[in-house]
């Protein structure tokens, strides 16, 4: 039974993947129904605010689902607090005899709740199925339910000896084709992007998605100085994508309602003791407005204090084959930060690393 189980919930892994970059900041689902050995039925959270996929699935039924296994990924749902109905009731409603389950759901109003309303109504329910694989495909919405802060990537694009340009000061193209259009693609799945104030004085980038399909992300700008030209393409694309600043309270209030003309949201805190933003504190503003992932793009002061502070998650490096030999390095630090190899990768003649904080 258990190659069987594991079989249709890799089908549920497969489907909730279709809804990255549309459902967030609720989880990706998938949902399959299976009745004498065959899938009657299966379909995924597609939208957020829309049906969930234990909805979809049992609604879109090729025949009666009485008597049938349901496989999610995901616990379903079972509390009211939300834009449609709870799954858990529709579940006893329509005589699913077996759910099958990957992962409890962490967020306080479900945690097992769901689980046990099934088993109260005599339904067979089993958990831990295809556990961790679960856990890395939602993994932006199990930190966010847990700590209300975005789950942080960071993207470094660098030459072999750790360069991320060939000259101080200036724009280096580091990586090809292949490379570029992974980029636009890990935009599309992340809620918001994040640059520091010399890129956008330096790379004047649009941060928008272009090479492929997908949603624009949330553009965010650190500039505690507020540095930034006025006129850089992400302040002044007639809002293509939102763009937020966040600055210092002290910062010039001339550009400051420059920006806001152009529609820019400028968001002004306290300094730490360095002068520097206080990134948990930027974090924390970014959770409360349910920005449950972050994508940061750069620069190097950037960089240096995500991983210094150690608030980041997961680390991309997409590392081009040459040796600059001269120019910027991509981080500075004064501690070792210890990380875990999740994958490699060759994309065209570059190379994608993805790391993990132990």
């Amino acid at each position: 039974m258990e190659n069987i189980d594991k079989k249709y919930m890799r089908r549920c892994l497969e489907l909730a993947e279709h809804g990255r970059g549309a459902v967030s900041p609720n989880p990706l689902v998938g949902c399959v129904i299976v009745k004498d050995d065959k899938i009657i039925s299966e379909n995924y959270h597609r939208i957020f605010g829309g049906p969930h996929a234990e909805a979809l699935a049992i609604t879109n039924s090729s025949e009666s689902v009485s008597g049938a296994t349901l496989y999610v990924n995901l616990e379903p749902c079972c509390h009211e607090n939300k834009k449609t109905p709870p799954c858990v009731p529709s579940i006893i409603m329509n005589d699913i005899k077996r759910v099958v389950i990957a992962n409890v759901d962490p967020n306080p109003e479900v945690k097992g709740k769901g689980i046990k309303i099934l088993k109260e109504a005599g339904i067979e329910v089993v958990t831990g199925v295809s556990e961790k694989k679960g856990k890395q495909l939602n993994r932006f919405f199990f930190k966010y339910i847990k700590s209300r802060m975005p789950y942080v990537t960071l993207k470094i694009a660098k030459s072999l000896d750790g360069k991320i340009n060939d000259d101080i000061g200036s724009q280096t193209q580091i990586t090809g084709v292949e490379a570029n259009i992974f980029v636009h693609q890990q935009r599309s799945y992340y809620d918001a992007v994040m640059v520091g104030a010399n890129t956008v004085g330096i790379d004047n980038p649009q941060l928008t998605v272009r090479h492929i399909e997908g949603r624009d992300p949330y553009r965010i700008v650190l500039d505690d100085e507020l540095i930034s030209p006025v006129e850089s393409q992400i302040f002044t694309d007639g809002n293509q994508a939102s763009t937020w600043l966040f600055t210092r309270k002290d910062s010039n209030p001339e550009k400051i309602n420059s920006l806001k003309k152009n529609g820019v949201r400028v968001i002004e805190l306290q300094t730490q003791y360095d002068g520097l933003l206080d990134l948990k504190e930027v974090l924390a503003i970014l959770g409360e407005e349910n920005i449950s992932s972050l994508f940061v793009e750069g620069g190097q002061r950037i960089f240096s204090e995500f991983i210094g502070q150690k608030l980041f998650d997961e680390i991309i490096f997409l590392s081009t084959p040459k040796l600059f030999g001269k120019g910027l390095d991509a981080v500075k630090l004064t501690s070792t930060i210890e990380l875990e190899l999740v994958s490699l990768d060759k994309l065209g003649d570059d190379i994608k690393s993805v790391f993990r904080k132990k």
